[in-house]
């Protein structure tokens, strides 16, 4: 079995999701965290490994920071969000089942020409509630057999 690699488009998810688009303008560090954390707790409670990549406006650029378990991507001058996600759907969609989530419709279509799958900002929300039931029940029912 091909392990599983999820690529989110991080402003994409975060303009979609009104919990966190609301407080972007203000808190812009903060919400991307918010962001983070939760796809933390999605690798967490998944068999993907997780990414996701932001638009490196005012951010210092990086091809990854190791301070959490998921990847974290941020462009460069002269350069996009989408352009690391293409590259990175490219490298990885023969030998790995790729995943990305987006709600641009042109970047869904280009990633699923390389071989990836494409998901919705809803499709995401939905798979990380389900990998916080899944923590929430696995810890009960460890409690319970103490």
């Amino acid at each position: 079995m091909k392990q599983k690699i999820l690529i989110v488009d991080g402003h994409s998810m975060i303009f979609q999701w009104p919990e966190l688009s609301g407080k972007y303008a203000s808190q812009g560090p903060a919400v991307r965290e918010s962001l983070i954390r939760m796809l933390t707790a999605l690798q967490d409670g998944s068999n993907w490994t997780v990414a996701v990549v932001f638009d490196g406006r005012g951010m210092k650029p990086s091809a990854g920071e190791e301070s959490t378990a998921i990847k974290i991507f941020y462009s460069k001058s002269g350069q996009t969000a989408d352009d690391i996600i293409e590259r990175l759907a490219a490298k990885y969609a023969s030998g790995f089942d790729v995943t990305v989530a987006t709600d641009d419709h042109l970047e869904r279509l280009t990633v699923e020409s390389f071989g990836a799958i494409a998901i919705s900002s809803r499709q995401l929300k939905e798979e990380i509630e389900a990998a916080g039931n899944f923590v929430r029940q696995t810890i009960q029912r460890i409690n319970k057999s103490r």
